[in-house]
């Protein structure tokens, strides 16, 4: 018989490319000049973003190619570390809210153009649900005249004493992102170097005003941590004029910064105006005077469901204010006064409230001059209760036995609350 010997003893049948595949490839290769990705099907679509280049303009990709195996790739071959599941399981969001938050971060105020914001707006408004901003530039310092640098206190008067430096304005992005439903800020800086300033770690007035306005245009925004930025009662007031109207804001978070009792009574206002259900203030310089503030609006109807209000400085006339409250408080659910220096004297009012209160499920004490007393009071109105699943009283001077007898009766109560789940 007659035998046909092939030129390329390796050529084989199976390693001819099916057309479609062909035809697919030309449409990865010229994908930039001429975009066709609406009119294929899924396995088609699979096929062009497994192989189009991360590198394409985003005014090409934004809106057409959606969320899959091309967006992966695009955010690793940004970042080292990509967690989707922080993102909804969204590659396409992890991409837009992380390269917006890039961009405002190394936003510098007079030198970058705001256009290089304003032009991305349009290709990720409706992918940008969250925005975490660890830092804010401010404007680059302009060298000083040869007579300021003369070293004479007038000089250095002046320099300490003029107008604050102002960071990028929220103003020109917030209200056009109609999906933002989280917002994280931090008026900070994360290298400064030799050229530290403590100004570079807080908000100036202009942009507290700003800021305020941008926030109440954002009507689809449910939770604002505004943290570590210095923030003190003025700024305080402004922020919550502009929130205490707001249709969606559900969570507060103005921990470590500056508020002290007249702040404090701006969000006992808020608090019974608006339908905030979590709020914490920790770490700030709120005393007995603000918590009473605070007191009043929990004994009035309140949607509030968490209050945290660690380390600041309530002492016995802020904590037994707040435990009054609790006893016409339906709704709060957790409560935390952690290093608030409160007595036994707090620790008897709270006593009440868990006799009566069958809504509050945690309650942290630690770090407080409880005493044996207050130990006592706590043991014997955990007896009563059945709510409390959680009970924190470390570093509060309560002895041994007072606190043994507390965690008991606690994980009493949450395998009464397990079986009640489980039914």
């Amino acid at each position: 018989m007659r035998r046909i010997i092939a030129e390329d003893p390796y050529w084989t049948l199976t390693a001819v490319p099916c057309l479609s595949n062909l035809c697919l490839q030309c449409l990865v290769n010229n994908f930039e000049k001429k975009p066709i990705c609406e009119e294929l099907t899924a396995s088609q679509k699979d096929f062009i973003q497994e192989r189009l280049s991360p590198s394409l303009p985003l005014h090409l990709t934004a809106n057409l190619v959606t969320d899959g195996v091309y967006w992966k790739r695009c955010c690793e071959q940004k970042w080292d570390v990509c967690d989707v599941s922080h993102y909804g399981h969204s590659w396409k969001r992890m991409f837009f809210e992380r390269h917006l938050e890039n961009i405002i971060e190394l936003f510098i105020p007079k030198e970058t153009d705001p256009k290089v914001v304003l032009q991305m707006v349009p290709l990720c408004k409706n992918y940008v649900k969250r925005l975490d901003i660890s830092q804010l530039l401010p404007p680059i310092k302009e060298p000083q005249r040869e007579e300021e640098e003369d070293g004479s206190d007038v000089a250095m008067d002046i320099e300490y004493d003029g107008p604050g430096i102002d960071h990028f304005d929220f103003g020109i992005l917030l209200d056009e992102l109609t999906n933002l439903e989280e917002l994280h800020l931090t008026y900070g800086f994360k290298q400064c170097g030799m050229n530290f300033e403590w100004k570079m770690f807080e908000m100036t007035d202009r942009d507290c005003e700003s800021l305020a306005k941008a926030l109440k245009s954002c009507r689809t925004l449910k939770l604002l941590r505004l943290h570590q930025s210095h923030i003190e009662d003025k700024k305080c007031r402004l922020l919550v004029k502009y929130l205490i109207d707001h249709p969606s804001l559900r969570a507060l978070d103005f921990s470590h910064n500056l508020i002290g009792d007249s702040g404090a009574r701006a969000i006992g206002k808020l608090l019974t105006k608006s339908k905030l259900e979590i709020l914490n203030m920790c770490d700030n310089n709120i005393s007995g005077v603000g918590a009473k503030a605070i007191a009043h609006a929990l004994s009035k109807p309140s949607s509030l469901l968490s209050l945290n209000l660690r380390l600041n400085h309530l002492t016995d006339e802020g904590g037994e204010a707040i435990a009054k409250a609790m006893l016409k408080n339906n709704t709060l659910l957790h409560l935390h006064l952690g290093g608030n220096k409160v007595t036994w004297l707090t620790a008897i009012a709270l006593s009440e409230v868990l006799v009566q209160n069958n809504s509050l499920k945690s309650i942290n004490l630690s770090s407080n001059k409880l005493g044996e007393v207050g130990g006592k009071a706590l043991e014997k109105a955990m007896s009563h209760n059945t709510s409390v699943t959680e009970c924190d009283i470390h570093l509060t001077e309560v002895n041994e036995q007072s606190v043994s007898s507390i965690n008991q009766l606690v994980w009493t109560n949450q395998s009464l609350q397990q079986k009640k789940h489980a039914k």
